[in-house]
């Protein structure tokens, strides 16, 4: 998912696509693109649209990374939800993995996703992070590993939970009849968490979590203040690699 206009970013913004911000020799995209390299991913699906020009000619169909890499445009950005629509044509198996395109973490974590779902048969699997906020997010309501319910963007103190929904999933190709049911939420947006949630309670999915340690790492380059102060230290990049 690399479409959005990263509003959150001020001025850098203007001259970048979020997710193409640079960090030290790379920007921020080929990290995460790394990380699922390094589950064993070799078919990618980038979904573009502000400044897309600028992730298409870096990328090109993706050789260099001995990946192969097909674009989707999305030309009205309307949801995570919405964004992930658009590929429904192009998915050829039961099951794929989904990224936000601004988040990184410990390689280990896109290999233990794809871990658990060979080893368990998950048909949901969602990462979740500690956060003591979890109202800029979606907050992950869990009982052992699997997920009760999730809520995007709950009102600050409405909800006891720590845990955030950190944008990595596994998700069955079951997710699109629920998405395509769905109505734009107050934002205008059709949004993923929302199908997530309403799978969990109409249609009995299981979702499986994988809760990321309390001091993981995780980078959210759509925060202003997060990606200053990543780009004044690089001690962050040894943590990426076990």
């Amino acid at each position: 998912m690399c479409a959005g206009l990263g509003k959150r970013l001020g001025t850098y913004t203007n001259q970048y696509q979020k997710t193409m911000l640079p960090l030290y020799d790379k920007p921020v995209l080929e990290y995460i693109l790394n990380g699922l390299i390094y589950a064993g991913l070799d078919k990618i699906i980038m979904v573009v649209g502000y400044k897309k020009e600028q992730i298409i000619n870096y990328f090109n169909k993706g050789t260099e990374w001995g990946v192969n890499i097909e674009y989707v445009e999305q030309k009205k950005l309307n949801g995570t939800g919405a964004a992930l629509l658009l590929c429904e044509s192009l998915l050829k198996n039961d099951h794929f993995y989904l990224t936000w395109g601004d988040i990184i973490v410990p390689y280990e974590i896109y290999k233990k996703v794809y871990t658990i779902h060979k080893n368990e048969k998950q048909d949901f699997i969602l990462v979740a992070n500690y956060s003591e906020d979890t109202s800029q997010g979606a907050a992950v309501v869990c009982q052992d590993d699997y997920c009760l319910d999730i809520i995007e963007k709950p009102p600050h103190g409405t909800i006891d939970s720590k845990l955030n929904n950190c944008g990595i999933f596994i998700l069955s190709t079951e997710i699109f009849k629920v998405l395509k049911s769905l109505k734009a939420s107050s934002r205008g947006e059709i949004e993923l968490p929302q199908a997530l949630s309403l799978g969990l309670h109409k249609m009995n999915w299981k979702i499986r979590v994988l809760k990321m340690r309390n001091n993981q790492f995780r980078g959210d380059m759509g925060n202003l203040e997060i990606y200053e102060k990543l780009k004044k230290n690089n001690n962050w990049i040894k943590r990426l690699v076990p």
